[in-house]
């Protein structure tokens, strides 16, 4: 079941927080059954096989979601963590993970939707406490909310991804220069 979901932010946790977008305007829920939860899971790579999920298991997963999208705009932004997502975040972290299986066919991930939030979770915990902070930036689209680990040259890059945004602003910019550029002139 491919549902389209985007990983452009540099790190699993960051494209779990993304799953809510355009936090600013109108609000785009990507998490909205089990089945797309169980979806988002399988297409990140995080498991090879899922458990079916319930309603309990979204309200969850948006719950976690929303505490590291704080979580990590305090530490963006430079400011202490909220309190209450770090309780959150962390009571996340303490739950069984996912556990690789060996098998005959080589490494296989099965889990329960509880066990991947886990996972997910754990992630975030490494990522808001490792050595890539320096590098979360906002994307430049000022619809977008995606927070992505920029490790451009020079720290450059402005969006979360060219195929989403970057593509998007590039091509309004330049038809807002040509709609303002002065008619050329006939040839003599």
């Amino acid at each position: 079941m491919n549902l389209d979901h985007v990983f452009v932010c540099g790190h699993p946790a960051l494209d779990f927080a993304a799953t809510l977008r355009a936090r600013r305007s109108s609000r785009f829920e990507v998490l909205v059954t089990p089945e797309r939860l169980n979806a988002w899971y399988l297409e990140s790579g995080l498991v090879d096989a899922i458990t079916p999920g319930d309603e309990e298991d979204v309200r969850e997963a948006r719950t976690v979601r929303e505490a590291v999208y704080r979580l990590l705009t305090n530490r963006r932004l430079g400011e202490e963590f909220d309190g209450d997502a770090l309780a959150v975040l962390n009571g996340a972290a303490r739950e069984t993970p996912v556990t690789p299986q060996l098998t005959v066919a080589g490494r296989h991930n099965e889990a329960t939707p509880g066990q991947a939030l886990a996972t997910v979770a754990r992630q975030a915990v490494e990522l808001l406490s490792g050595p890539d902070v320096p590098l979360l930036k906002e994307c430049g689209n000022p619809e977008c909310t995606r927070v992505y680990i920029d490790r451009s040259r020079g720290m450059r890059r402005q969006w979360c991804g060219m195929e989403s945004c970057g593509n998007k602003l590039k091509a309004a910019a330049y038809r807002a220069r040509k709609k303002t550029a002065p008619a050329s002139s006939s040839p003599r």
